[in-house]
């Protein structure tokens, strides 16, 4: 159903409802690699799909410190990194894969450049792209069906 789709977003609400859709279905281990400019929606998106995997806590972006945790209801966590102001990821490399084995965490990467090769083949991409019109092209590419519901 999800995997190698493409549709166009509208609005916050849009964005803010794929998120929480997603996370109502996603099995966990999860791994999805936000793709975006700056300002296109990926924190947006993040706040939807925390709130599909109930979590109640306020969703902000890690871009000044580099990863936020949030813990699942059901156990495991939900860490959002952005690596965004990271020229080298240093020991937050280690870090990423360290969460990365967690067998019940969902992992979101932004700008993951120097650690994409940490993701492996579980990984769910995500592109978000700002339109002319100010609509968002997301294009969701899950060809392993990480994204499928497994009983959560």
């Amino acid at each position: 159903m999800w995997y190698n789709k493409e549709m166009e977003i509208q609005s916050t609400q849009e964005m803010t409802e794929l998120g929480r859709k997603l996370g109502e279905k996603m099995a966990t281990p999860a791994a999805i690699e936000l793709i975006g400019d700056v300002g296109v929606g990926k924190t947006t998106f993040t706040q939807g799909l925390a709130e599909g995997l109930g979590i109640d806590e306020e969703i902000n972006s890690p871009s000044f410190t580099i990863s936020k945790r949030y813990a699942l209801p059901k156990g495991g966590e939900l860490v959002h990194y952005d690596f965004y102001r990271l020229n080298d990821a240093g020991i937050m490399r280690d870090e990423l894969a360290e969460t990365l084995a967690g067998e019940n965490n969902v992992v979101i990467v932004e700008w993951a450049g120097g650690v994409a090769d940490l993701l492996g083949d579980r990984v769910v991409k995500i592109n978000i792209s700002l339109q002319e019109d100010s609509s968002r092209l997301v294009e969701i590419s899950d060809p392993n069906h990480f994204l499928m519901n497994n009983g959560r």
